[in-house]
């Protein structure tokens, strides 16, 4: 998946250390974190370059990049996960700003910024830590460091062959300004049965659904992003379709659709980050409870 998210003249390196390297985390969040600096690795170069993943065991953590929070120290051996480009790099004012939800380097229209902002969060909730080192020319690496455990952890983690309950053959339009989530997300239902019709914004997601020209089963979509937002594409796809169900995801806390005194039962709401488990039961119990024939 990560060498279809990077273009050929970007070489993909991996330096993977032999030993088991295990930590506590949620994969599917992990994933998401990894997409998220492949990304913007690649983008960082437009010319094209080197982009190395590399994985260690070292001792424990260390201080947090600046401008984020530092969580508690993890005492013991780390497992660090680096992500390494040859890039532009970052002058000091951009790296101060790095991890604060809706800034962002990019033209308007190209994202809402909240990408390393759920890197972050990702990471402290996992009780690591993110850094980084960069300078304008000479590339950046982000390493991101976790505490190791000694064994793979005993904890109820859904089996493959257990998201085979929510597999299914609808058509879902998924709306999400993130490369990198939305890949994911679409991998995900992809690999359970699903049409997925990609948009990376609300107005590109009309212009996707008029295109595909047949019902649409399910909008997922990303309440805050560029042009158009989630609430205002659902309301359009709603004008068209009234008993369209919809699962609104949100990355932020202040987001623009506060909860409902009576809840619209056509919506579902998940929170960023969330999982693979997570996605697909929403939108299994999304379809089973829509009224047919929509």
């Amino acid at each position: 998946m990560l060498r279809r998210l990077i273009r050929e003249d970007v070489t993909l390196v991996l330096e993977l250390v032999a030993a088991p390297a295990i930590v506590k985390v949620d994969p599917g969040q992990m994933e998401q974190v990894l997409m998220n600096l492949v990304v913007n690795a690649r983008d960082a170069m437009p010319d094209g370059g080197k982009l190395t993943i590399r994985t260690a065991l070292g001792p424990g953590a260390v201080p947090c990049a600046r401008g984020a929070p530092p969580p508690a120290p993890s005492p013991g051996s780390c497992v660090t996960l680096s992500v390494v480009d040859t890039g532009t790099g970052m002058d000091t004012a951009t790296q101060s700003h790095l991890f604060e939800p809706f800034f962002t380097t990019k033209a308007p229209g190209s994202g809402t910024g909240l990408g390393l902002s759920i890197v972050h969060g990702i990471v402290s909730q996992s009780q690591g830590q993110v850094d980084f080192e960069s300078a304008l020319g000479q590339g950046t690496t982000f390493r991101i460091r976790l505490p190791s455990v000694a064994a793979v952890p005993e904890v109820a983690v859904p089996a493959s062959t257990d998201l085979e309950a929510y597999r299914g053959g609808e058509t879902v339009l998924l709306a999400e300004d993130q490369e990198p989530v939305r890949r994911l997300l679409r991998f995900w239902l992809e690999r359970r049965g699903y049409l997925v019709l990609e948009a990376a914004d609300g107005r590109s997601g009309l212009d996707v659904a008029a295109a595909h020209g047949k019902p649409l089963h399910l909008l997922v979509t990303d309440l805050v992003m560029p042009r158009v937002g989630g609430r205002e594409l659902a309301t359009a796809l709603w004008a068209r379709s009234p008993t369209l169900p919809v699962i609104f995801m949100s990355g932020y806390a202040n987001d623009p659709v506060p909860p409902s005194a009576s809840p619209d039962p056509r919506v579902r709401r998940l929170e960023k980050p969330l999982s693979e488990a997570t996605l697909l039961r929403a939108v299994r119990e999304a379809l089973d409870a829509a009224p047919r024939g929509i």
